[in-house]
């Protein structure tokens, strides 16, 4: 596994201070060390301070966006839970959401999203952290929304807030976990591999049994043990003064008084004496999943590059021996093997799911003749150049965003307590050698111990590897002294009135990149922005028609995807191995697949590399290769996707959705992807006569953004110049379905975990940046666009029942819909489609008020100072330009219509586009639970298929 790093390429001239015993009693903030930029060297300039209360300040200044990254991160994840209350460091990350002393419950995101900012915050296993991205102008407010909930949250906590959240919780762990294929397969593997005790032998999400049984009292011991500032960083990045941006963190958080000591953790590393095999069945899956898990290295370890190393070589890309073994053969849909590295532990697994034909009992004989073959073979040159240059690009990608910078400095802090980590990441790496991949894999893989997981389909046609022969053993555990014993709470004494939010600064001057356009004498549309903030370059090519092109012939429906995976096999000169290892060595990227309306090259390289890059780019582009023996792969992969996708609430909702909308007999609902008769159908002859027949220079489209300007740009796709034009015809997408009468559809997924809701119709408006459809993302906003909208706060905030709840509308050259959509709770799912059509209809009916249409302005409005920062948001913009062929000067043209649009305009707007009679509704779950309850609801109900049949 290559880790997404974030990495200076040279060692940072550093200036430390030592932190004497005055720092954690002086009043104001102590430097600690200040790392700086020497010449050309690629690195995060920061400076590290400590408050007298012990919280760790980073500060990165960087003035290329004018945003604001700020980062809390707290020492505590699922590692520092009680045996018995697992998921509780999650449970709490959603309860500091809920507001504080200062900050009603619902205004935190309220306030961010106002402030044209993104948040949210994340749990793992080792630290909890909280984040938001902002103009500027708005930091200030930040750092007292993030000092309030860290020094003023218990008198804000209720037990209704309490129930509300838990419950959310339990809906996400139904939606992420439970509800979908060997979603529960890091779960088993967890608890057999640690002790009992161990923290790392439950998932952070926790268990549904456990989390009921907490109390309110139970989670605020929580917050009193484990958040307070000594145990925190606040890392901050991005357009900001140094000496403002210390002075207002020391200002708001600096009276919170220092909690209870927190050491770090010691473990030692789980000890295996034999195979331990286990298994279960899981509700969802069609295919088997066999899963090898050995005992790892933690974070940081000396050995983690080696492993990332031996992992990449035996079972990661197209060169690694697993692909040979299993994929190229058509044994497997998927055989991979990572190493995963946290705090206090590592593992490294190998996943094989094997095609029907094959046992897990032959997987797990091929893994073994894998390993035997590596043996055998060993490290060659090329395997390290390759792992070593994907690092590096890896790592210098990564430093493309603000936010990446950030969390870079912070994992770093909280892991080691120096922030400075990256170089010797990058020196570890680069130091790796053919005996280092061979001596760890003697180490921790050979004749080695594991935990042997068998996730078996239901139905019992499958066998495990072997019969389960590990039972986890409980006695002897005696629980640590976690430190709750004599809390207690005691506020900051401020001398300010916290209760007033801050102002805010003038608003940022947002920059919207120099844009170069050119068009080739063979009729190739080019379009570029530079951006040399970091030495990389991103390009999409983009060939109109796509799945498109099964209109003319329905019974080929998913050509265009099949055709954009055989452009990554073989070319007239490389074999796919050959190719991705020439890729590989450069730390490119160069993929192609099919959308709709298009077909995708996306590629990526480090600006050193682009020539060689452009090289390999027109030999994927100009010479492909088809095989017979690719074609024939790469179906059977894509049938038994299909097949495995019906078993997915979510996926089957989706589909079935548009079959609705548009009719089932209608071949754009499965134009890209195909169904099962249609893909068995494709023949090398279709793939080739797709290629030929379509693919050509009028119909292309280019973006490039980065490190390079119009001249080299141009200079590098040279030659596309010679590519030959041929006449081609788009075919036009018929419309859908239109609905007088609102009727229920319900397709059963027997023991689902959750319901998927789906609610909607074909408005059949195309994209427009300045009309009707841009005014609908407006008028949207506040019904189910923001998290903090009627939809969401509804059904997850006040009610609990879903993880998320959303709505909008969707469009590109042919049509769009409006649609609403949740997976939630399944006693709750009646209730769920009732409170949807309330806020629709009420929507409608009454309105947006003034108030809100208000905060719609302000929030999409500030959000302009984040669309262009990273070199992905600039080449969206730029895409769109192209394909919708829109003035660069469009962006004005809304933010007018945003500013000047009425409520009685959006209120027309509601008036017409939010009829819900002319709506469907569609229920995935498991029939025999929730279809007494939408008995009740009173609409027509329809029973469907997974592939949207009506059942007989």
């Amino acid at each position: 596994m290559i880790r997404s790093l974030k990495i200076a390429l040279l060692i940072p001239s550093v200036v430390f201070m030592a932190l004497t015993a005055n720092a954690q009693t002086a009043t104001g903030p102590k430097l600690v060390e200040t790392v700086t930029r020497k010449g050309t060297e690629l690195v995060i300039p920061y400076q590290k301070y400590v408050l007298a209360n012990g919280l760790t300040v980073i500060l990165a200044e960087d003035h290329s966006d004018p945003l604001v990254h700020v980062d809390v991160t707290y020492h505590v994840g699922s590692a520092r839970e009680e045996i018995g209350k697992s998921g509780f460091a999650h449970f709490f990350e959603h309860m500091m959401f809920q507001g504080s002393d200062h900050v009603a419950n619902g205004d935190h995101f309220k306030i961010i999203t106002e402030a044209g900012g993104t948040l949210n915050g994340s749990t793992n296993r080792d630290r909890t952290n909280y984040y938001e991205t902002v103009p500027a102008n708005q930091l200030e407010k930040m750092l007292w929304l993030e000092s309030d909930r860290m020094g003023f949250l218990l008198d804000a906590v209720t037990q209704q807030k309490f129930e509300v959240q838990r419950a959310t919780v339990k809906n996400e762990r139904g939606q992420n976990y439970d509800n979908r294929p060997y979603g529960l397969a890091s779960e088993y593997t967890s608890k057999n591999l640690y002790p009992y005790g161990h923290p790392y032998s439950w998932l952070t999400i926790g268990y549904i049994e456990e989390l009921n049984k907490v109390g309110v009292n139970d989670l605020k011991n929580f917050f009193l043990r484990w958040y307070g500032p000594n145990n925190a960083t606040v890392t901050i990045g991005g357009d900001l003064n140094p000496k403002q941006t210390l002075a207002w963190v020391q200002k708001y958080f600096g009276s919170i008084p220092r909690g209870p000591v927190v050491k770090n953790m010691s473990l030692p590393a789980p000890v295996l004496t034999a195979d331990r095999y286990v298994s279960y069945t899981d509700n969802y899956a069609k295919l088997p999943l066999l899963s090898i898990t050995y005992p790892g290295v933690k974070l940081y370890d000396k050995d983690m590059s080696a492993l990332d190393a031996l992992c990449e070589i035996i079972g990661q890309g197209r060169n690694s021996i697993f692909y040979k073994n299993f994929v190229k053969t058509r044994k497997a849909a998927q055989a991979t093997m990572s190493s995963q590295n946290s705090e206090l532990a590592g593992e490294v697994s190998v996943r094989v799911v094997p095609f029907p034909g094959q046992t897990l009992a032959d997987a797990k004989k091929l893994v073994d003749e894998s390993y035997a073959e590596f043996e055998k073979t060993g490290v060659s040159d090329d395997a390290l150049v390759r792992f070593k240059a994907s690092a590096e690009a890896n790592a210098i990608n990564g430093l493309s965003s603000v936010s990446g910078k950030v969390s870079a400095l912070a994992q770093a802090q909280y892991m080691t307590g120096n922030p400075n980590q990256i170089a010797r990441e990058l020196a570890d790496i680069r130091a790796v050698t053919k005996e280092d991949v061979i001596r760890v894999y003697n180490q921790y893989i050979k004749g080695k111990p594991a935990v042997l997981l068998s996730v078996l389909p239901k139905g019992g046609a499958i066998a495990p590897i072997a019969a389960d022969n590990f039972t986890v053993n409980t006695a002897g555990y005696k629980a640590p002294d976690y430190g709750y014993n004599g809390l207690s709470y005691k506020k900051a004494t401020d001398n300010f009135d916290r209760k007033p939010k801050p102002g805010v600064g003038a608003n940022p001057a947002i920059k919207v990149p120099a844009i170069w356009t050119s068009t080739t004498a063979n009729g190739i549309k080019i379009i570029g922005t530079q951006n040399s903030e970091i030495p990389s370059i991103a390009m999409q090519i983009a060939i109109k028609g796509g799945g498109l092109y099964a209109v003319t012939n329905p019974s080929k429906a998913g050509l265009a995807g099949i055709v954009g995976r055989m452009m990554n096999e073989d070319t007239k000169t490389y074999t796919a191995e050959q190719f991705n290892s020439e890729m590989d060595k450069l730390g490119s990227n160069i993929s192609v697949f099919g959308s709709a309306e298009d077909m995708i090259i996306s590629v990526s390289t480090l600006t050193k590399n682009l020539p060689k890059t452009m090289t390999l780019l027109q030999e994927r582009l100009l010479n492909p290769k088809f095989t017979q023996d690719a074609l024939d792969r790469i179906k059977k992969q894509a049938i038994e996707g299909l097949k495995q996708a019906k078993t997915q609430p979510a996926v089957v909702a989706s589909n079935v959705y548009n079959k609705i909308l548009y009719g089932t007999d209608n071949v754009r609902t499965y134009a890209t992807g195909g169904n099962e008769q249609t893909l068995a159908a494709i023949t090398l002859q279709d793939v080739q006569d797709f290629y030929d027949n379509y693919f050509t220079p009028s119909q292309t489209r280019i973006v490039v953004v980065g490190d390079v300007n119009q001249g080299a740009a141009r200079g590098n796709l040279a030659f596309l110049n010679t590519w030959k034009d041929k006449k081609v015809t788009i075919p036009v997408l018929t419309e859908g379905k239109t609905f007088g009468k609102t009727t229920l559809y319900m397709v059963d997924v027997p023991n689902a975990a959750q319901s998927e809701i789906r609610i909607g119709y074909l408005d059949k408006l195309n994209y427009d940046a300045t009309g009707d459809y841009y005014k609908l993302g407006i008028a949207n906003y506040i019904l189910g666009g923001a998290f903090n909208s009627h939809i969401n706060l509804n059904l997850r905030e006040k009610k609990g029942w879903t993880y998320g709840a959303r709505s909008g509308f969707s469009s590109g050259n042919f049509g769009g819909d409006f649609t609403a959509s949740a997976g939630v709770l399944r006693a709750a799912t009646d209730s769920s489609v009732v409170e949807f059509m309330k806020e629709i209809r009420n929507y409608q009916a009454t309105g947006i008020t003034p108030d809100e249409l208000k905060f719609t302005q302000t929030s999409i409005g500030q959000s302009d100072a984040r669309r262009y920062e990273t070199n992905g948001q600039k080449a969206a913009f730029l895409s769109r330009i192209l394909e919708y062929d829109l003035k660069p000067t469009y962006v004005d043209e809304q933010n007018k219509i945003l500013s000047t649009i009425t409520p009685a305009e959006i209120n027309q707007l509601n008036k017409k586009y939010l009829n819900t009679d002319n709506m469907i509704i569609l229920v995935v779950g498991d029939k025999a639970t929730i279809l007494p309850g939408l008995q009740k609801l009173g609409y027509p109900i329809v029973e469907l298929d997974a592939d949207g049949n009506m059942k007989k």
